[in-house]
Order: structure tokens, then sequence, then C-alpha cells
């Protein structure tokens, strides 16, 4: 195709898209946007808890589309709709600065609370108020790379769809249980029942990083909670937890932010956690 087929702003497809911007119209839509190759590629191989396609529509430019001509025809083959858009649609379903010309619009998939449980879990990562989007999709991050089962987002945190989130996540949205809007007392109380310890990352906490290693206290399942940015966890959060541990400061930083401590943490869980084998 040489030519966009969508070159109006005012477009009623351009519209809904655009409006997916705003948490009212995405929680009332149950939909959300996810931008660039990977992040489309990611949802064109994801399917819900029903088996439906995650990806449900695609606006493309046409040189995106001949440059990523397998994601799109992808996305097409999952059923979703592909439409071919001028660079002026693209910079309106967009939220990045400088679009790469893929957008997504993907069907919200956040998974039940008590479906994680049940799953018994043994690396969990709880995000309860962190209300700073590029952290929360940072540490949904990090959760993947560690080989974490799953993350918790509670009613206190951001939208885990906010743009800059899904961004953030960099795909890792689309590979692990989320669940969304889960009061604390509830994960911590859900965690518990399912035989997970649960561990409070604090600056300040009473138990360091370091002795939990090496008093091997940290082999079975876990959970990680993290706090605010800014003021951390509050005290009845941190009552809540078995322990309350922090990352050791070995050289002369103030201290670590959020993402960083949070990779350190999940990572020194996921190690303890491996199976040892005989030399």
């Amino acid at each position: 195709m040489s030519t966009p087929e969508l070159i109006s702003p005012r477009s009623p497809r351009v519209v809904a898209a655009r409006r997916l911007a705003k948490r009212n119209f995405r929680g009332k839509d149950r939909l959300f946007i996810a931008e660039g190759p990977q992040a489309v590629r990611e949802a064109v191989e994801h399917r819900g808890s029903g088996g439906e396609p995650t990806l449900v529509e695609l606006f493309t430019t046409v040189e995106a589309a001949e440059r990523y001509a397998a994601i799109v025809d992808a996305a097409r083959a999952a059923g979703a709709r592909v439409h071919f858009a001028s660079d002026a649609v693209l910079a309106e379903v967009s939220q990045t600065v400088t679009p790469q010309g893929l957008v997504g619009v993907c069907r919200f998939l956040d998974s039940p609370f008590e479906e994680i449980i049940a799953a018994r879990p043994k690396l969990v990562a709880v995000l309860a108020h962190v209300r700073d989007p590029g952290n929360a999709g940072t540490v949904l991050r990090c959760a993947d790379a560690a080989g974490a089962d799953a993350v918790v987002l509670t009613d206190a945190s951001v939208d885990l769809y906010n743009p800059k989130s899904v961004r953030a996540s960099v795909g890792s949205l689309f590979h692990l249980p989320v669940a969304v809007g889960v009061p604390v007392e509830q994960a911590v109380a859900g965690l518990k029942s399912a035989g997970v310890r649960i561990l409070a990352a604090d600056g300040a906490g009473q138990d360091d990083l370091d002795d939990e290693l090496d008093a091997g206290t940290m082999g079975g399942p876990t959970a990680w909670i993290f706090g605010n940015e800014a003021w951390g966890l509050p005290e009845e959060t941190r009552a809540l937890a078995d322990a309350v541990v922090r990352v050791p400061i070995h050289g002369k930083a103030e201290s670590l932010n959020l993402a960083t401590a949070a990779a350190v943490c999940l990572y020194a869980s996921a190690r303890a956690q491996r199976p040892r084998t005989s030399a």
C-alpha cells in the first residue's frame, strides 16, 4: 500500500484511540495503548485467559508497515484491525515525542489476585504506594527479568496501563501475571496464606540483605513489598511484613532509587531460590 487510508486526526477511530491516554476512558473501554515494535510484537503474541487476542487494533504508517512487515502481518492474522495512517494521525494516537510508527490498541490483561495465589508463586513483587509510572513499569521489567511469578499493584499505586508504565515495562507487561487494585493488607494476607514470606524493602530496615542471604533465609517463596519513591513504606505497611530489609550501601552513595533497589532484591531472591548443584 503506497498511501495511508487514515489521514484525518478527527477520524472516529483516531479519536477513540487518542482518548485512551486518559485513565477514566481506559477503564471504561478496558483498552490501553502499546507503542513501538517491541510492545506491539509482544501484544500480537499474547492471549487472554479465554484465548482471545490481546491486540485488537493497529495503527501504522506505510513506512513502518514495510519495515515491520512480519509484525503487521501477524497482527492481521491474529484478527486485529490494521489501519495505515499518516504521520499526523500517528502523532495523535501516540504518547511519545517521536512515534516509532506502530501503535497498538490492546485489551486489559491483568489477572485476578486469587489466580496468582492459587498458582503458589515462589517470587512476587508487590508495588505499594508506587506513584511514578516509569518506576512501576521498570520494576515490572525487573521482576520479569528475575523470573518472578507475578506482580501485584496495590490500590494506592499508579495505573498499570498508564502509557509511561507500559513503555517502561518494555514488553514485560505481556510476560507475567499482574494483579491490580489489591489493598496491601489483602495482598499480604493472601500471599501469607499461600506460604509466601513477606519482605518489605526499606532503606531504614532493621535487617540487612547481605545478612539475610548469609543466613540462608531467602530460599523459600518470597514476596517483596516496594514503596513510594520519595517516602518509602508507611509504618503500617512495614508492620505487615515478616522482615523489613535494607539493601546495604557499601560505597558513599546516599541511597538507591526504587527500580535499582527492586532489581537487587529480586535478583537476590532469585539467586537464593536456585537449586544448588553439586561440584
